[in-house]
């Protein structure tokens, strides 16, 4: 869909996020002075009533909801052509994937985020809805006075209480979902519950609970490893509360969300002492500029500044490819995923250009605004997607792949080195797929296997690919599903 000058009367700045299901623009609204974001139906789905409805609903579900702790929708309507749209709350600071990518939380920032996350949750149900889809990439934060405030956000599963006591149908995320939702069973906000307990392990811990490959494997999970280690100890007191929240018998939890945030509180009470959590600071404070304001008109400043390439990257440019390690910009300011019924997520970047379907627990770090390439001025599409953000680091295990157009007439004669993998593949050459393409495979690398592929998409443009991986499986599957779109 081609940036519009105006969604209703909203005039748009541009494009936060698309996915397969939604497009999400930054927009301006004049008459109230605020930036907003407004979320468009895609147009390939306009006739599912099914999805249609489920948008809807999505509204519906928020419009019911005052809470600061909670994504706003202030308006809705359709387009001429018929696509329904949402006028939600801005978030200007990104995800809480996003940060978890980034910095890591300390244990008083932890329970910050889960006590505003607590709220939203505890409001929606009493408001008689169910999340039931709560994780990092659904936590959203705006700046508010110059601190960071939380949002539980996206209700694309949520449903209200009375339709989930009779619920049959198997949806959510693996590795935060409960039981029960998995075994399609009846939902009460016990689920959403254990979905805060799998969340606060991930902030206090550092590490998931559970990397469940499905949603069968969801239904039936063992007891997580002990949420205290040598690196990030943690009392046991603080370890009983959230072992209760994920406990697979719903009777057994804590008997609703309010009461699990405050013995969380309680346990954490000596950890934290002192702290202030609510102290943080925005990533960075130039986003937080009014929609209006002409800074914004070009797009935020990126969170994080792209790395010098490495030299093994250095000579291949010089040989006539440009390409970088990591994109220009995080993403923080917003992304869609459309996600599948397998743990797996499609992210697509900013200028709907590419696309790539990925292991849902490498969205850690997402970006998707595009890239310059080294000593091209133009920008060019790009996005990247890993499970941490140290890219550009020969020696990091991180997982993920990136993906960038660059200028290019025909398919370099050397793909990046990587003296850091003790082995190296010969070059295949193939003329199928998006067009002719070279890649080489590294094996033994320190992450398992760095693949690089060079695409000729069109006449006088590339696609450099490089995904990294322990998996040879997930490479593959990676490598097969990159995509690139009006090219």
């Amino acid at each position: 869909m081609p940036m519009p000058a105006r969604l209703g009367r909203y005039a748009v700045r541009r494009r936060i996020g698309a996915g397969a299901f939604a497009t999400v623009w930054l927009a301006y609204d004049e008459q109230l002075d605020s930036p907003v974001a407004v979320k468009v139906l895609a147009d390939n789905w306009t006739e599912d009533q099914a999805v249609r409805q489920r948008f809807l609903e999505e509204g519906r579900f928020l419009r019911k909801v005052e809470s600061p702790y909670v994504v706003a929708v202030y308006d809705a309507g359709e387009l001429d052509d018929g696509r329904p749209y949402l006028v939600m709350s801005y978030a200007d600071q990104g995800t809480l994937a996003d940060r978890l990518g980034i910095d890591g939380l300390a244990p008083a920032q932890a329970l910050d985020v889960v006590r505003q996350v607590g709220a939203g949750l505890q409001t929606l149900h009493e408001r008689g809805v169910l999340h039931r889809d709560l994780k990092p990439a659904n936590v959203l934060f705006r700046a508010v006075d110059g601190r960071l405030h939380a949002m539980v956000a996206d209700l694309g599963l949520g449903k209200s209480m009375e339709v989930s006591s009779r619920l049959t149908v198997i949806a959510g995320t693996p590795s935060f979902v409960s039981p029960e939702q998995a075994q399609g069973e009846p939902l009460d906000p016990r689920s959403d519950l254990y979905s805060l307990g799998a969340l606060s392990y991930l902030l206090l811990s550092g590490r998931a609970a559970f990397s469940h490959a499905s949603l069968a494997a969801a239904a039936a999970p063992g007891p997580p490893p002990p949420l205290s280690t040598s690196e990030r100890p943690v009392s046991e007191a603080v370890s009983a509360v959230v072992a209760r929240a994920l406990a697979v018998d719903r009777e057994a939890r804590w008997p609703d969300v309010a009461s699990y945030v405050g013995a969380l509180a309680d346990a954490l009470g000596p950890d934290v002492e002192g702290a202030d959590a609510a102290a943080w600071l925005p990533l960075d404070p130039q986003l937080t500029q009014a929609a209006g304001a002409p800074s914004l008109l070009a797009g935020p400043e990126p969170l994080l500044g792209p790395p010098a390439p490495s030299h093994r990257l250095r000579r291949w440019l010089l040989g006539g490819v440009a390409a970088a390690a990591v994109l220009a910009g995080s993403g923080a300011a917003g992304y869609l995923v459309a996600q599948r019924a397998d743990p797996e997520v499609t992210v697509t970047d900013d200028e709907a250009a590419l696309s790539v379907t990925v292991p849902a627990a490498w969205e850690r770090t997402v970006a998707t605004d595009g890239w310059r390439p080294p000593g091209v001025d133009a920008r060019f599409p790009a996005l990247s997607v890993a499970t941490g953000p140290d890219w550009a680091d020969p020696g990091s295990s991180v997982e993920g792949v990136f993906l960038g157009v660059l200028p290019g007439d025909e398919l370099p004669v050397q793909l990046p080195q990587h003296p850091e993998c003790a082995e190296a593949g010969e070059r295949v050459t193939d003329s199928g797929g998006l067009g002719p393409s070279a890649t080489v495979v590294h094996r033994d690398c320190p992450g398992g296997y760095v693949v690089e592929r060079v695409v000729q998409v069109t006449d006088d443009q590339l696609l450099w690919v490089q995904v990294r991986s322990a998996d040879r499986g997930a490479v593959n599957r990676v490598l097969d599903d990159v995509d690139a779109h009006g090219m």
